[in-house]
């Protein structure tokens, strides 16, 4: 590690390093160091050993003040000029020398406060209101909670990430390992702007693996298979899903359906239910309107998939698994099913537009200047395209060949 003695004017002129980070040590100062990071921080930390453990205590981001300026008393956690990074060095070094450990004895002073208390404070302030509020929350119970409930945030650091994420990772898990880190980084993000912790351990971590783009598409028979077992399978989860392999919806559109939003043989949801913001028509086709038709309400919730009146179904995982124990085909995901719909309204005839719009797509052929002055709902076409599709999915689940099925007349959904 770089040693030297630095000065007020040395310090602004370290140069960051091109990637992870670096520490420069005080000379004369034992355990001092300014570390600088690839992202342009730089915080002040004291390492110091405890009980045989190497440990560093983060003191505060570096403070450059101009000539003639008065210093801030320094406090653990502000900015430090060198002056007063010094002076708290000294303060934590007597209590190393004493026995103590100063990290402790800090959040004594100060209060700690523990990652589980923390991160619902997260959930509730910076969460809350992103569509994707439940699946986060899911992580942090499925894969944080279980290791960090009763640590101490200020204690949680990089190791501890990388071992948290690298475990995901080795399990087969690449790109949930990923999404774990990047909610990881926001939550200790938030934690800096907040003045919880810090520093955000999660800066400038090593991605695990490699995020791979999916192309899966079901075939004629592996869409059978899965709206049989889907059958089998019933009472929620079976119906939503046969509901997603006829309307190509995501997972959390139907997941959350509500009644209110069950409207003149369509699904009507506002901008807050959709991926993109925009509010959007999705047509029931016959099929379609059949399951909905015959879905149970439970009390007077308006959840149409709930099991408790007050929620929307949870558990999609285990049902997942339920129906692949029954259809038996090669791995496969939920959202699978959206590309499918997708590649089979190809299939049929309808064009690009439709299918985008059937989709809630705002990319593509709906992107940039076309976006902005192509204002068609295309709900005719739409109808008239889910409307083949349920008439194609049906004609296979009743084991009748493709040719039996009325292709869509040229027009119908162009």
């Amino acid at each position: 590690m770089p040693k030297k003695s630095l000065t007020a004017a040395s310090v602004t002129r370290l140069k960051p390093p091109k990637k992870g980070q670096v520490d420069y040590f005080d000379a004369g100062y034992p355990g001092l160091s300014l570390r600088l990071s690839y992202g342009g921080s730089r915080s002040w930390g004291f390492f110091y050993r405890h009980q045989d453990k190497l440990r560093r205590l983060t003191l505060g981001p570096l403070l450059v003040v101009e000539s003639g300026e008065n210093e801030p008393e320094p406090r653990l956690g502000t900015p430090l000029t060198l002056k007063g990074a010094r002076q708290l060095w000294r303060e934590a070094r007597q209590d190393v020398q004493s026995g103590k450990d100063p990290a402790q004895v800090r959040k004594r002073e100060r209060g700690a406060k523990d990652f589980e208390t923390v991160s619902k404070e997260w959930l509730k302030r910076d969460q809350e209101k992103n569509r994707s509020h439940g699946e986060v929350e899911r992580i942090v119970k499925q894969y944080l909670l279980p290791h960090w409930k009763h640590r101490d945030v200020s204690d949680i650091g990089r190791r501890d990430i990388l071992d948290l994420i690298d475990g995901i990772a080795d399990r087969g898990a690449p790109i949930m390992a990923r999404r774990v880190q990047a909610y990881v980084h926001r939550f200790f993000k938030w934690g800096v702007g907040r003045g919880i912790v810090d520093a955000n351990p999660a800066t400038d971590l090593p991605k695990p693996g490699q995020e791979k783009k999916r192309d899966r598409v079901l075939s004629d028979d592996e869409l059978k298979a899965v709206w049989n077992a889907a059958v089998e399978v019933g009472w929620p989860f079976g119906n939503a899903v046969r509901l997603l392999v006829l309307t190509g919806a995501r997972r959390q559109e139907i997941g959350g359906l509500l009644w209110s939003e069950v409207q003149d043989d369509g699904l009507r949801l506002e901008g807050e239910r959709t991926k993109n913001g925009e509010a959007k028509v999705l047509p029931l086709s016959k099929p379609a309107a059949a399951i909905v038709e015959d879905l149970p309400k439970v009390a007077d919730s308006d959840f149409v998939f709930t099991t408790t009146g007050k929620t929307p179904v949870s558990g999609w995982t285990k049902a997942k698994r339920d129906i692949d124990k029954l259809a038996d085909i090669a791995p496969w995901t939920i959202h699978d099913l959206r590309r499918t719909v997708a590649t089979g309204l190809q299939r049929l005839g309808v064009s690009l537009q439709v299918i985008e719009a059937v989709l809630g797509h705002t990319s593509g052929s709906r992107a940039g200047v076309v976006g902005i002055y192509q204002r068609h709902s295309f709900d005719p076409e739409k109808a008239s395209a889910l409307e083949a599709w349920g008439a194609h999915v049906m004609a296979l689940v009743e084991g009748k060949k493709r040719g039996e099925v009325v292709a869509l007349r040229r027009g119908d959904a162009q």
